[in-house]
């Protein structure tokens, strides 16, 4: 037990942590915002796959990781924008939509790697998109003074720009959810489209804005994980983190805060998950441990919300029965 804690207790362990966390935190910063105007993107996970291959292949032509990121943004907006045109002007079901964004993420973008990259079925991914070369990568960043704390600057100081980035959008829509009239119009269309729509607020535009907002978090992610975090693309590398950040979003109960703690918890999931991995044991028992995490998660959040939800009725009733 001693080891055990000896191998958690470490800089390199929190680091990880919070590195693994990022891409989890931007997907779930855009489902916090769907959510808050009435709908849900499940498409987070093919939008997140796109992003990751735009980023790695445009940096690698441009030779530039800012031309490759703004690439990768610029494709989670227009895709997300795109669904939001099924959905919401075609009346296609939104959940449809996603499932189909999540298959095309997969197969859509093995098939343009190989049509632009002209991949054979004999290369691995790796060989030919780790393109990302470390002139390539988004930059890490030492912060000054910071990196001189015993302990604390190995894992607060030497992180990628984007991670963070994850971090202070986190607090950034939270003041915009609930300091600006943005926010305030977000909200109001997803509590009540109709109420909203009577003072003069479009309630078409809103939903555009926020589901072109999931997509920008998307690209951030995706870019993440190609640019920074695997340094090239590879076939399903988002590997599940847009499904993770609809339970975080879930868990963290709709709340920027909530789900960036929430996505802390994944993201220790998962490197512990990797660390187990590194000690020798089978990779077979220790990749599930993110997933299993998942469900427990979203299984003690079920439990938790249904107690509330009964104490309240109680409360609702012992308050009409005094009223009589």
């Amino acid at each position: 037990m001693l080891d055990f804690l000896k191998m958690l207790l470490t800089p390199e362990f929190f680091f990880s942590i919070i590195r693994i966390s990022a891409p989890i935190l931007f997907a779930t910063l855009a489902a916090i915002v769907v959510e808050k105007a009435g709908f849900c993107n499940i498409g987070l996970e093919g939008l997140m796959m796109f992003s990751a291959l735009s980023g790695s292949l445009v940096s690698y032509y441009a030779n530039s990781w800012l031309i490759g990121l703004l690439a990768a943004l610029v494709v989670g907006v227009l895709m997300s924008l795109m669904m939001g045109f099924f959905a919401f002007q075609l009346k296609t079901d939104i959940t449809l939509v996603g499932i189909a964004v999540n298959i095309m993420g997969s197969g859509g973008t093995l098939f343009l790697c190989k049509v632009i990259t002209n991949l054979t079925e004999g290369k691995t991914m790796a060989s030919t998109t780790g393109f990302i070369t470390k002139g390539l990568c988004i930059p890490n960043i030492t912060i000054p003074l910071v990196n001189k704390i015993p302990f604390l600057g190995g894992i607060l100081s030497g992180h990628s720009l984007l991670t963070y980035l994850a971090f202070l959008f986190c607090l950034l829509t939270s003041i915009m959810l609930y300091k600006t009239s943005l926010g305030l119009n977000i909200r109001a269309v997803g509590e009540n489209p109709n109420a909203a729509s009577s003072v003069g607020v479009s309630v078409l535009k809103i939903k555009y804005i926020a589901i072109g907002f999931s997509g920008l978090m998307c690209g951030f992610g995706g870019a993440f994980m190609s640019m920074s975090y695997a340094q090239g693309w590879s076939l399903d590398m988002v590997a599940g983190r847009g499904f993770i950040a609809l339970a975080a979003q879930a868990m963290g109960n709709g709340e920027c805060l909530g789900g960036m703690l929430s996505s802390l918890v994944f993201g220790f999931a998962q490197a512990l998950g990797i660390k187990f991995s590194a000690r020798g044991l089978d990779s077979n028992l220790a990749s599930p441990i993110p997933y299993a995490v998942t469900i427990i998660g979203l299984v003690i959040f079920s439990l938790v919300r249904r107690s509330h939800a009964k104490k309240e009725r109680s409360a609702a009733a012992h308050a009409a029965q005094a009223a009589k």
